[in-house]
């Protein structure tokens, strides 16, 4: 896979990765993704850990995922007067 330039020069925050390559492989980063669409704290949590898993943190990423899979359907299963 040739190593295609994804972040224009007026994107340098972009072009750094603190602790890893692990999003650089990617066409598009998950932020980019997550801010574009506007997904909330829950769903980008578990985006960013899916989409990493593979080549960070194993299965221990899956399972972060899982736990924001579990706290979103917890919050989102209150009833109206528990929120």
């Amino acid at each position: 896979m040739p190593n295609i330039e994804k972040t224009k020069p007026q994107d340098p925050a972009l072009a750094v990765q603190v602790g890893g390559a692990h999003y650089k492989e990617f066409k598009i980063q998950p932020v980019e993704f997550i801010h574009a669409n506007n997904i909330p704290y829950c769903e980008a949590n578990a985006i960013k850990y899916l989409c990493r898993w593979k080549t960070k943190g194993g299965v221990q990423d899956l399972l972060k995922a899982k736990h924001y899979i579990d706290l979103l359907i917890q919050l989102e299963q209150r009833v109206p007067n528990d929120r």
